[in-house]
């Protein structure tokens, strides 16, 4: 059941009315603005993945020709790979939630360079519009991973997709140090290591990886460029050059990419496990160092992705026992969350329900994740449908749901409007299905031994087609539902309050929406983030003098 504390919002102009024009944002040092803009862009991002993944499903709906040719075909899922994964998936919650929202849970005015943090949204747009002028012009169908030496080989145009996606990290590298250095620097009198919330862990874990592992990526992408420009020898076999050698560099950065992906999700589940249960976290101290746990190990597993490149069968299962490292710590947090419910006061609401469906797919992705672990399954799986499925239950699905999660949790925070509940707890079960429905028929197909990346395939594998574009079109309806019950909440919604959930985290001290500089007064937190053993503890207070 709803709270009944959720007072109105201090009377004030929020930093939405701050200031008015085009202009005010597009140069604001403002981190929730610049928040909302990245949000902006990265749901037209999604828009256009979505629209790619459809096209594909259509596409296998019957064996042969359906609606385009091979040729389109890779063409096609090179940019729903490339859109997805690295213009939303791994800037998504970080830059989105993780800017609106880090100062808030701190205390703090803003981000430690406020300047910079502008900059990075303008790197991003600059490498998006250069990713999707590359791919749409360029025609390239490598895939999203680049794989050499056909990437070094095609005649399509890949450099300017490379160039594209090497601005976007360097995008990712500026908001990692941002948050790391804000995290140490501009934490509220009070806010001690741990009494930070657990979002602003997860944020903290997932920057370290952003600043070590993305300058690897933008230093692979440089060697393919001199590849092709210069045909410098380094992957080319014709030429001395070594194929494996870009996959270890590849996946070196990649592989920890998955947790740049979901660690931020995790971050939001943990939020919105303690509000919706009314406890304060089973084991908070579990979830913080299973955080810095995964991402410690996110380096250490890369090879488990090159069981079938003819590595030693001592690193491939080195690298399968570390894959499986990886999954104990998710282990630790999916039981801490368990424990966190069990006995709690659970509110059924709209974000509660993504959670749900998060801790489903994170489950039954991770086991799967464990099974892929095994070199002697991974054998016949490789390079199937059951990979595919395996990745877009962890890296798409798990992430899909913290963010719809993180959107629902925080929408009046970041509007000061609500949306209607019902309408939210409907659609989510209807996205939670239509992603089951679409990928469960994936698994059975890799199993079977459909290879990823064909266009054509035996009749006797067409039903579980269907069923799985059945699913996805499940799916994009969902989709659009939320777009319009969203839309329609930013002009027609009722006024939020400033704390619609009665949460105890640190950023609804704030008004919603908040003002300029976040709070009306420095704000005091003598209890821990989550303490719903002593609601209303937290503060907000005039400076002493």
């Amino acid at each position: 059941m709803a709270p009944s504390h959720a007072e109105p919002s201090v009377a004030g102009p929020s930093y939405l009315d701050v200031e008015r024009g085009l202009w005010s944002w597009l140069t604001t040092r403002d981190h929730k603005r610049i928040g909302v803009m990245f949000l902006a862009v990265l749901l037209l991002m999604f828009l256009l993945g979505g629209i790619f993944a459809l096209a594909l499903r259509v596409e296998l709906l019957t064996p042969g020709e359906t609606v385009m040719g091979r040729l389109a075909y890779n063409r096609a899922f090179t940019v729903h790979g490339v859109v997805m994964v690295w213009l939303f998936l791994i800037p998504s919650i970080p830059t989105s939630f993780g800017n609106f929202l880090l100062p808030l849970m701190i205390g703090a005015r803003d981000v430690a360079f406020p300047r910079l943090n502008l900059a990075s949204f303008y790197l991003y747009v600059l490498g998006a519009v250069m990713t999707l002028w590359g791919v749409f012009q360029g025609g390239v169908d490598t895939g999203w991973t680049f794989y050499t030496p056909y990437s070094t080989a095609t005649g399509r145009a890949v450099m300017p997709v490379l160039v594209g996606v090497f601005v976007v990290g360097f995008s990712t590298i500026i908001t990692g140090i941002n948050f790391i250095t804000t995290v140490h620097t501009l934490r509220a009198p009070g806010v001690t290591w741990m009494k930070v919330p657990l979002f602003v862990w997860a944020l903290y874990g997932t920057s370290i990886i952003q600043v070590l592992a993305t300058p690897v990526l933008g230093m692979v992408l440089v060697l393919v460029a001199l590849e092709r420009v210069a045909g410098a020898g380094l992957f080319d076999p014709s030429r001395g050059g070594d194929p494996l050698l870009f996959q270890h560099l590849f996946w070196f950065y990649s592989h920890p990419a998955v947790y740049i992906m979901v660690l931020p999700g995790m971050g939001v589940i943990s939020e919105a496990v303690c509000a919706f249960s009314r406890k304060r976290p089973f084991s908070y101290r579990v979830i913080v160092w299973s955080t810095v746990g995964i991402s410690f190990v996110g380096f250490l597993t890369w090879g488990h992705h090159m069981f079938v490149s003819g590595q030693s069968t001592f690193g491939a299962g080195a690298f399968s026992v570390l894959s499986m490292l990886v999954a104990i710590f998710t282990a630790m947090k999916i039981f801490t969350w368990l424990g966190t419910m069990y006995r709690g006061s659970l509110w059924v609401s709209t974000p509660f329900t993504y959670v749900l469906g998060f801790i489903f797919l994170l489950f039954f992705g991770g086991m799967s994740g464990v099974a892929v672990a095994v070199t002697s399954a991974d054998l016949h799986w490789h390079d199937t449908y059951f990979v595919v499925a395996h990745f877009h239950f962890i890296m798409v699905g798990a992430s899909l749901m913290a963010f719809l999660a993180a959107l629902h949790y925080w929408f009046p925070k970041m509007s000061g409007r609500m949306y209607p509940e019902g309408m939210g707890i409907g659609t989510a079960v209807l996205i939670i299905f239509g992603f089951i429905a679409t990928f469960l028929p994936q698994f059975l197909l890799g199993n079977l031994g459909m290879p990823r990346r064909y266009a054509d395939y035996p009749e006797a594998f067409q039903p579980l087609h269907v069923a799985s574009t059945a699913g996805a079109s499940l799916l994009g309806f969902g989709f659009l539902i939320v777009a319009i019950y969203l839309g329609w909440s930013l002009r027609h919604g009722r006024a939020a309050g400033r704390n619609p959930w009665g949460s105890e985290g640190y950023e609804w001290l704030s008004d919603s929406p908040p003002p300029e500089f976040n709070f009306h007064a420095p704000p005091r937190f003598p209890r821990p983030p989550h303490d719903y053993a002593n609601p209303g503890a937290n503060t907000e207070v005039e400076h002493a003098a």
